[in-house]
């Protein structure tokens, strides 16, 4: 096997905000590393490491793809995606190795990184004799001018809570910010930070500083958890968050996605004095009061439309959906984002 080291310019890294390379290592972010220290909370910095929705990206004919990483103490899973199909999959261990058996012939393989835990990529391997080349690019996913060649995918950001960066998902391919994204095209960028989705301002400015051509905003779920804010200021932190992404990203379309269903929290009184349907109605409100003041791009879609009462089965915990509950959550939001303008000049 040939082995070809993670920082290679023949590898692209799609989807991260910024990746760090070390001599152990390259490692995704999904903030800017080298200003982390602006981003306050060892908790959200942990899942700013953790590289969900990112691809590692070359052209190659060889027939078996391995590699190694780093990982700190858990298996992570790992997928292979060809022509929009996962092609195959593989655990991680705790050694870090992995191999992926691939279809023959010419093909743009996407390396889909593990959506939780720590992995740092050292290197991956091809079969001696194999010819590898750099995958044409989506386009890049760093900075607000980064340029994007002609016939480029749309660019697609989306923010959230656990509910977003998808844990519980099959693998890495297969969450529903994934699915969304290769059902219609799209080059996916996830903010989904499990537990740490609180309307942070700084994080705004990220959502409004990336290219994006769609943004989905899943907002409520750890705001109600955590009692974040309270009825008096939770509506204007909505509106300053939604204002800030508008900022960067005029006639842009922004879906905002409501909680969805958890039928114990519905009417449970949180830590700051609301219940998760309050929190829902904020949300709602935040949209409402936005359009009805000149933003015509921006869109709601209630979360119980996504799981509602009726799809509670799919909550393994009552609040987390299994892998049956993410595939649910992309059928209903995929013709959602699909309904909505796109830019022209992004396709």
């Amino acid at each position: 096997m040939r082995e070809i080291l993670a920082d290679d310019d023949v590898l692209t890294w799609e989807g991260a905000v910024s990746v760090e390379h070390t001599p152990g290592g390259s490692q995704a972010w999904r903030l800017p590393h080298d200003r982390i220290e602006l981003f306050p909370g060892g908790v959200l910095r942990l899942r700013a490491a953790m590289p969900a929705g990112v691809r590692v990206v070359l052209g190659t004919d060889t027939r078996v793809l391995t590699g190694r990483a780093v990982v700190e103490g858990i298996e992570v899973p790992l997928d292979a995606v060809v022509d929009g199909a996962v092609v195959a999959s593989a655990p991680v261990g705790p050694d870090g190795s992995f191999v992926l058996d691939l279809p023959p012939g010419d093909k743009r393989v996407e390396l889909w990184l593990p959506q939780f835990g720590t992995f740092a990529l050292v290197s991956v391997a091809v079969e001696d004799g194999a010819r590898v080349w750099a995958g044409p690019s989506a386009g890049p996913t760093v900075g607000p001018t980064a340029p994007g060649g002609p016939g480029r995918r749309p660019r697609f950001v989306v923010y959230g809570s656990s509910l977003t960066q998808c844990r519980q998902a099959a693998s890495p391919a297969r969450t529903w910010p994934a699915l969304v994204a290769r059902e219609l095209g799209l080059d996916l960028t996830c903010l989904g930070f499990a537990g740490e989705a609180h309307l942070d301002p700084m994080v705004a400015r990220v959502v409004r500083d990336l290219p994006a051509d769609v943004v989905v905003a899943c907002l409520g779920i750890n705001v109600y958890g955590a009692g974040t804010f309270s009825a008096r200021s939770l509506l204007p932190a909505l509106l300053g968050f939604l204002s800030t992404v508008r900022d960067g990203h005029p006639g842009v379309p922004v879906l905002v996605i409501s909680p969805v269903a958890s039928p114990r929290r519905e009417a449970t009184v949180g830590s700051a004095g609301l219940t998760l349907a309050q929190v829902r109605d904020q949300v709602a409100a935040a949209v409402g009061l936005l359009a009805a003041h000149g933003d015509p791009d921006l869109h709601l879609l209630d979360g119980r439309s996504v799981l509602g009462p009726e799809q509670t089965h799919l909550l393994e915990d009552g609040l987390h959906p299994g892998p049956a509950g993410y595939e649910r959550m992309a059928a209903v939001i995929a013709p959602a984002v699909r309904t909505l303008p796109v830019p022209k000049s992004a396709v």
